[in-house]
């Protein structure tokens, strides 16, 4: 089954703390997970002030600068990653060095259902 790990931290927490996670570490970790067959993908991104919000409402496009919502935490990364369970996907998660500055959200990833009835 697939899990996304999305990895959250305030951003001068995620690069200023002692406990925050170097690249080279953050790299280690990722080549260990994909050594063990379980890595789909996995990158860092930019800073929460290259973000641009889309929303559609009543026909209108809207675009804004920045994140979609107004916390303390920002969305810094993320792993797709393939475990066998929750457990699994959770070990997994636990890891990741930026959870020592932040937190990783785990979530299962939804199939769509495609079928024409």
């Amino acid at each position: 089954m697939k899990y996304l790990c999305l990895i959250y931290s305030d951003e001068q927490a995620l690069h200023t703390s002692p406990d925050s996670p170097h690249d080279s570490e953050c790299l280690a970790y990722a080549e260990s997970i994909q050594a063990s067959g379980r890595m789909l993908a996995a990158e860092p991104l930019e800073s929460v002030t290259t973000a641009t919000t889309v929303r559609m409402r009543n026909g209108k496009l809207s675009i804004t600068d920045g994140p979609f919502a107004e916390t303390k935490e920002q969305l810094a990364g993320f792993y797709l990653i393939d475990a066998k369970d929750l457990n699994e996907a959770l070990q997994v998660a636990g890891g990741i060095p930026a959870a020592r500055v932040g937190s990783v959200e785990v979530r299962p990833v939804r199939q769509l259902n495609l079928s024409t009835q």
